[in-house]
């Protein structure tokens, strides 16, 4: 049982009502019924919600919304601990309603009916067949609601061979190609450390939803979006496919530039070379000779004039040399104004940003309004990733944080489907929400 007593009060000016007509944003008219979580389906109802669309997250009130397992995970904003306070779950969620329903009962699966009916998008990234298990898979929510899209955004997809594993961020990065083309020349791949494929899974997904509902706009008809994250994760490694396909060559070969260097087009110097301090770095990429002339006449030290290096091929050949040279050249500086002076000389370089000195103290970013502050009903005040696009009459927004577990359980139930407070006092009572 979840408690939802400030749920109605609580609600914004946007709230739930029987129609998402006349509400604002540019999605404001479509209405998402969401069973999403982590990175690759979360972040994808996030970009929906930021647009307009109304989305109700549905969750579990035995497990307290723990099939999401962002929902306890830092960080945090203080010592408070549990489903309501995980960091990473508030950044993925904001501007979203939050619903319990305990689908092992046969009240509330007749309740998730009622939603779907009132619903354009059905969404969510278990593994293949959970919905169906659970006897809503998509010819059931077809039988609902005729021209419902069902969008399932799974590891390998609902077809093939594969369909049937199960797949974490290492799996994918590994099974897609990304790990073995991490990593410095001469060493193991590394992996990135991060789930890249995740969040590039949920920008294909929250696509492919704005593109089912054109095609039901114009024509009424719905369909079912079949989405695999090792998929969205193989469309990241770039040009390496392509050489293979038509070159014969693979990556991580000796001579192969490592991902400190460019080799398409030719460039040197370009790499990351220290500064002053721990662990600080600026990034350099000469694209021609009269960058490197500059360069070498802002440096102006004798071995700048090496005959090696007055041209690109010859600046390759002794990348080792000129690297050394030049991480010699930088290493007392500092940072950012070193950045700032090449800049000045039209040669590209910029700091290597700390995600602290990114979000903090960088103008442009703070300028452009990449990380809004918005308020959780429990931690308060919290800044989150906003998006990076601005469109100038549809603007995205992002004011409310993540929902706690259960938060607009009676506010969805009553507005929504029209239940008394009697109804939902007894749905709470008996387990059922």
């Amino acid at each position: 049982m979840t408690s939802t007593s400030s749920a109605r009060t609580a609600s914004s000016a946007d709230a739930v009502s029987g129609t998402t007509a006349g509400r604002p944003g540019a999605l404001g008219r479509f209405r998402i019924c969401d069973f999403t979580g982590q990175l690759a389906g979360a972040g994808a109802t996030k970009w929906l919600a930021a647009f307009g669309a109304e989305v109700i997250r549905i969750e579990d009130p035995v497990t307290q919304g723990l099939w999401d397992i962002l929902r306890p995970m830092g960080p945090f904003v203080d010592e408070r601990r549990g489903p309501d306070f995980g960091g990473g779950f508030n950044n993925h969620n904001t501007g979203k309603y939050g619903i319990t329903l305990n689908l092992r009962t046969e009240r509330a699966r007749e309740l998730l009916v009622e939603i779907v009916k009132r619903s354009d998008v059905v969404s969510e990234n278990f593994s293949k067949g959970v919905l169906e298990r659970w006897g809503f898979g998509y010819e059931r929510l077809r039988a609902i609601k005729p021209d419902i899209i069902y969008v399932s955004n799974c590891g390998f997809g609902q077809k093939g061979p594969y369909s049937d594993f199960k797949t974490w961020g290492p799996i994918v990065q590994a099974m897609s190609g990304l790990t073995h083309l991490s990593g410095l020349a001469g060493e193991e791949p590394a992996g990135w450390g991060y789930s890249y494929m995740d969040h590039t899974g949920g920008m294909y997904m929250a696509i492919a939803i704005l593109l089912a509902l054109i095609h039901r706009e114009r024509t009424g008809e719905g369909q079912w979006i079949d989405m695999s994250c090792t998929d969205s994760a193989l469309t990241l490694t770039g040009t390496s496919v392509l050489d293979y396909t038509v070159n014969g060559r693979t990556t991580r070969r000796p001579g192969y530039p490592d991902s400190n260097h460019s080799e398409h087009p030719a460039m040197a110097p370009h790499a990351i070379y220290p500064c002053r301090g721990d662990d600080e770095w600026i990034a350099i990429a000469c694209r021609h000779d009269a960058d490197w002339q500059r360069l070498a006449a802002k440096i102006a030290a004798p071995w700048t004039g090496d005959a090696r290096f007055a041209s690109v091929a010859g600046r390759r050949a002794a990348q080792v040399e000129l690297d050394r040279a030049l991480g010699d050249w930088t290493r007392p500086q500092e940072k950012w104004g070193l950045a700032k002076a090449l800049q000045a000389l039209g040669i590209p370089a910029a700091a290597v940003a700390k995600p602290e000195e990114r979000i903090d103290q960088d103008e442009n970013t703070r300028a452009w309004g990449l990380f809004p502050t918005v308020t959780h009903t429990k931690m308060g005040k919290v800044r989150v990733d906003g998006l990076p696009a601005h469109l100038a009459k549809t603007d995205w927004k992002i004011e409310r944080g993540a929902p706690c577990v259960g938060e607009h359980t009676d506010l969805v139930l009553g507005r929504l489907l029209g239940l008394s407070d009697e109804a939902l006092a007894k749905l709470h009572a008996e387990g059922i929400v």
